[in-house]
């Protein structure tokens, strides 16, 4: 099984099995002796579990999806005295982390649960008023990440195949991005291998997972490199705008956005995927296939295009608003996709 640590771009890694037990060391290496232990409500237990590694941490469990800046507000109250911050779950609880870090300058530690891969990124996309609103700069990038894939051996299987095809949406569009060059090729390629075949696997052993969660980390620094396309911002504006649950949203819109795009970047993030069809695979492994279906109603199609193509981003194929439309109206209904060529 992949065991290792590196230092990348500025950030320290370290990914194994039982990895959890050096919390503590990997926290004193960024200084932090008092620190904030944030989670979401699910995962309450296992801050409690980390904080008391660390010596009886205080901790925050308010963590949301799309990262409410109001939920930001109350975790800054709640941080007192700390001279250091622990995210422990998924992107909904490393954006968070990402938000307090970025107001605060404590250093930020997380240790990841799913296959968000957002604790590789110097992104941060936060919800106001309705919005989601999406910011990059270097002092957002966690400072450490600590891989446990045990952690990731409870995760249900729904979760795990909506996260890792969430993971994969990062390298996809990297193949495709303007900004892309040989090195973000390669290891969008590797993400995609890594995460398709411990999908295809279920999931089943330590191994698989481990191939889930590196693949995550690949992603995560494919997204870091290079910029969002349409993609992103169709699942920010369902997500931000509409209330959609994060990984699922992306495991549906992720299809019809290859389609959209279709051309040598989907070829070669389909040859590494090992099929030209992602949402019939989603379907083979139980996945969701339909925007409809998680509770996005035909009616606001028009809206979200309206958000969705309010402002310009780079995208290999002209975004239109009645493209989008169109895009939008068959995810929501979930219309098989056609031949990506």
């Amino acid at each position: 099984m992949r065991s290792f640590t590196d230092e990348v771009g500025g950030q320290r890694v370290v990914f194994g099995a039982g990895t959890l037990g050096q919390v503590g060391e990997e926290l004193a290496r960024l200084g932090g002796g008092r620190p904030l232990v944030l989670a979401t409500p699910e995962q309450r237990e296992l801050a409690e579990r980390v904080a008391a590694m660390l010596g009886g941490a205080a901790t925050f469990t308010g963590a949301a999806m799309h990262t409410p800046v109001a939920v930001t507000e109350e975790a800054l109250a709640a941080a007192g005295d700390a001279d250091s911050l622990v995210s422990v779950g998924g992107g909904s609880t490393t954006g968070l982390g990402k938000a307090v870090s970025v107001r605060t300058g404590l250093p930020h530690l997380v240790v990841p649960t799913t296959y968000a891969g957002s604790e590789s990124t110097p992104v941060l996309g936060e919800t106001a008023s309705g919005e989601k609103t999406t910011r990059s700069a270097p002092e957002i990038l966690p400072d450490a990440v600590l891989y446990d894939v045990e952690l990731t051996t409870t995760l249900p299987w729904p979760m795990t195949l909506t996260s890792g095809v969430n993971a994969m949406a990062h390298a996809v569009e990297a193949l495709y991005s303007p900004d892309r060059t040989e090195d973000t090729d390669a290891m969008a390629e590797d993400c995609l291998r890594a995460i398709a075949g411990g999908l295809r696997a279920r999931a089943a052993d330590l191994d698989a997972r481990a191939e889930l969660l590196y693949g995550a980390w690949l992603g995560g620094r494919c997204l870091a490199a290079v910029g969002m396309g349409l993609h992103h911002k169709l699942c920010h504006t369902l997500g931000g705008s509409f209330g959609l649950p994060h990984a699922p949203t992306h495991t549906v819109v992720l299809p019809y956005a290859m389609e959209y795009n279709a051309g040598p970047g989907v070829r070669r993030a389909s040859a590494a995927i090992g099929t030209d069809d992602l949402q019939s695979l989603v379907a083979e492994l139980g996945g969701p296939t339909d925007l409809g279906g998680l509770g996005f109603d035909a009616a606001d199609v028009d809206r979200a295009a309206e958000l969705a193509t309010a402002r310009p981003y780079p995208n290999p194929r002209e975004v239109t608003r009645d493209g989008i439309a169109d895009l939008l109206g068959r995810a929501t209904a979930g219309t098989p996709i056609g031949a990506l060529t």
